[in-house]
């Protein structure tokens, strides 16, 4: 509006200033809360709340997302950490199962942040006498102002209750009849009072009875699961990936782009804006019905070319800041380590002369020749940083191969590996911990495909009778080892799938336990949806979930209606099954929807409905999902390091760092997790931003890497919430907590 219509975004701003137009709701856009990343969701408060600030004068007091597909447990924390006390949804309503106990309450976070919530309970007017199916475009006519009453649950503490009324879904807003039938309802008998007032009011207001009520307070402790639109943790799977890869982007130029700045003094500023921008995109595109995979074909269409923008703005950025911090040294090579962890990685070198490697201390690394590139192990890369490796040429023999292959029967130095003659996995024993993963007789890796007809809204949902009818992927037509050396072999098959055609490398390590399946699909289906399965002999009653700013349990049988309502739901990198001393995660660089039943571990590859899109996911797709056999749980695993291993990997560059440190900052602690380094939103300060995964509290000191005068925590809006100090940086983080520092350098 503000850059295409000027006009008339100054007539807003005015009726803005005059008290009459209202300028909150705390995002950059209503964004989905499933599939955005924890510092995405941050981002969205962060510039949509610095947007309204900036435009309008207004601090921003309540997050209003009438209609998105489900909410995040991190949310609470979220909003409290960036001054927003109050919560407001619709959708939840739309629940296939379970009508939410309670419609105004304390929601309590994944860290004990406990926020306001209200649920808007305004019936369509066709609503049945026990429907729990509510609006946020609500009909202004007398039965939907009395339902609104007699729909509530918490009467007893609260009279006073908001109906959001006009044309929202799709815009238009209030029109005269709406505005005419408010007016006669003062005149009509046994209705609730009804007046006009701004949702900030009314918000007071609820905070001041809420606050003052001598009625029990109810509180909810858990994630807010939408039963619906499950399908929308899988459909459009390019936008998905997109996404992930350019949270993870940008997540890495921004830490660059600091680097650069201490190395030569400070940012550019038009670096910044240019990072600052491609994040506006990338918010955008995380509306809910664009990420979600609900929207009409055109959409998607803008949106490819919105990602190469984003993509071209990042990729920029990167290279500048890589060329600042490098200087060309004939057969030196760079490995940069994003993540916050020491890391041992095998990375890829853009070299395939022949020779060996060395670090700078003169040790030789193992290596292996690769399709023009050579792989190389690196090991100890500081965290968030940097080593040097160096090339020597020679004729000196790679090793050999540490893998042995008997037909289609492999042992590598962690797995004795059978497969059957569909590229299944009939046999998966652990050497290191004497056990099988798989229960005998069953099979992993196993493609799935389900006939996907939901009853109604197609790229949205998923219903739970889709398992009643499922054909494997069978039709094997190629099965070759392609590589195999020191560090990795791969096995290459390929599959026919009635009119698609499937292309997977399994790839086993020497030195990882993580088995990886980089598969790429030319999928021509309608109406069905492809999932991996794998059947692991753990016993176990829940399932582990990787979610924004830390992980949540979820059960795996279906005791109640509640438990059974989560057949299919959302993680972002990983799901895990484990026991007290074993467990099995499954890992993807790109997908979201998964579901674990019993034993069996599956994660939703791709869907293909045809409504609204009649085009959806129909042709190429590329994604790399892994099994990970690990020992303990999760956390034990390692499971969050092997994750970020999969989706950010090290990168490797021509040259030698100038940078006066490894690492640009470590933890003392290993559960912690770096979400954002970055240049604060006034250029003063460098913002670091992590959290705690493990669900333990820490007590963590922080370690740059650099130079730096004096530190202070500030929360997700970047204003300090204590004075800035020098001398150690120690905090003590509770279970899942955020933390924010601002760093003068």
């Amino acid at each position: 509006m503000k850059e295409e219509f000027p006009d008339i975004y100054e007539k807003i701003k005015n009726k803005v200033a005059e008290g009459r137009w209202e300028a909150d709701g705390g995002m950059w856009v209503e964004a989905d809360c499933n599939l955005t990343s924890g510092e995405s969701l941050t981002r969205q408060i962060l510039i949509g709340s610095k947007f309204i600030k900036d435009e309008f004068g207004k601090e921003v007091e309540y997050l209003w997302l009438p209609d998105v597909f489900g909410y995040s447990w991190a949310l609470p924390q979220i909003l409290k950490k960036a001054g927003i006390d109050t919560f407001m949804t619709t959708k939840i309503s739309w629940n296939q199962y379970n009508r939410m106990p309670h419609d105004t309450f304390m929601w309590k976070g994944i860290d004990g942040s406990e926020i306001l919530t209200h649920f808007i309970t305004t019936p369509e007017p066709w609503n049945g006498k026990d429907s729990w199916f509510y609006m946020y475009n609500g009909k202004l006519f007398p039965k939907t102002v009395k339902g609104v009453w007699d729909s509530y649950s918490e009467k007893q503490m609260n009279k006073d209750l908001l109906i959001s009324f006009g044309f929202g879904d799709g815009g238009g807003g209030v029109n005269r009849d709406m505005l005419e039938y408010r007016r006669r309802m003062d005149k009509i008998p046994g209705l609730p009072n009804v007046k006009m007032s701004t949702a900030g009011e009314y918000f007071i207001k609820l905070h001041e009875t809420v606050e003052n009520t001598n009625q029990y307070v109810h509180t909810w402790d858990g994630e807010l699961y939408l039963e619906y639109h499950r399908g929308t943790y899988t459909s459009q799977g390019y936008n998905k990936r997109m996404n992930r890869k350019m949270e993870l982007l940008y997540r890495r130029a921004e830490w660059l782009t600091v680097m650069d700045a201490l190395h030569g003094g400070k940012i550019e500023q038009a670096q910044q804006e240019k990072l600052t921008k491609g994040w506006k995109h990338i918010l955008t595109e995380q509306f809910h019905d664009i990420i979600p995979g609900s929207s009409i074909h055109e959409v998607y269409e803008d949106s490819k070319e919105d990602y190469a923008y984003i993509e071209e703005i990042a990729k920029g950025v990167e290279q500048e800041a890589y060329q600042h911090v490098l200087e060309q040294k004939e057969n030196t090579y760079t490995v940069f380590n994003a993540s916050g962890w020491s890391m041992d990685e095998i990375v890829t070198v853009p070299n395939n002369r022949k020779g060996i490697y060395k670090d700078e201390e003169g040790n030789e690394m193992i290596s292996q020749k690769g399709h023009g590139v050579t792989y190389v192990e690196v090991k100890n890369v500081p965290a968030m940083g940097t080593k040097t490796i160096l090339f020597e040429e020679t004729e000196q023999d790679i090793p050999t191969a540490v893998f042995t292959v008997n037909g289609r029967e492999i042992e590598t130095p962690y797995y004795q590996i059978s497969l059957n003659q569909y590229g299944q996995i009939t046999k998966l024993f652990d050497k290191t911990y004497d056990c099988d993963v798989l229960p005998e007789g069953q099979r992993g890796n196993v493609l799935q495909v389900f006939e996907d007809k939901p009853l109604d809204n197609d790229a949205w949902d998923i219903d739970i009778f889709y398992q009643e009818k499922m054909r494997e992927v069978t039709e094997l037509l190629v099965f070759e080892i392609t590589e195999m050396g020191p560090l990795s072999m791969n096995i290459h098959m390929e599959w026919k799938y009635m009119n698609s055609n499937i292309k997977q490398d399994m790839i086993l390590y020497s030195s990882d336990r993580r088995i990886d399946f980089k598969t790429d699909v030319d999928f021509h289906e309608q109406h069905q949806l492809l999932k991996a399965a794998f059947p692991v002999d753990i016993r176990s009653t829940y399932g582990t979930y990787d979610v924004q700013y830390g992980n949540v349990r979820r059960p795996n049988h279906w005791n109640t209606s509640w438990d059974m309502a989560k057949f299919e739901t959302v993680a972002h990198r990983w799901a895990d099954l484990s026991e007290r001393n074993y467990g099995v995660s499954i890992l993807n660089d790109c997908k979201y929807g998964h579901d674990i039943k019993d034993n069996v571990l599956r994660i939703s590859l791709l869907r293909a409905g045809t409504n609204p899109d009649h085009l959806q996911d129909q042709g190429e797709h590329t994604f790399t999902y892994a099994l990970l056999p690990h020992k303990g749980d999760f956390v034990e695993g390692q499971v969050v390091k092997e994750a970020f291993a999969l989706n950010d990997p090290m990168q490797v560059l021509s040259g030698k760092s100038v940078l006066a440190y490894d690492s640009f900052v470590s933890f003392d602690q290993a559960q912690i997790e770096i979400d954002a380094v970055k240049k604060s939103e006034d250029g003063k300060y460098i913002v670091i931003r992590f959290h705690e995964f493990a669900g333990s509290k820490q007590k963590v000191t922080v370690r740059p890497g650099f130079s730096w005068k004096a530190w202070a925590e500030c929360d997700l809006s970047e204003r300090p919430i204590n004075e800035f100090a020098q001398g150690e940086i120690c905090m003590e983080l509770h279970a899942y907590e955020i933390k924010t520092i601002l760093l003068e350098a």
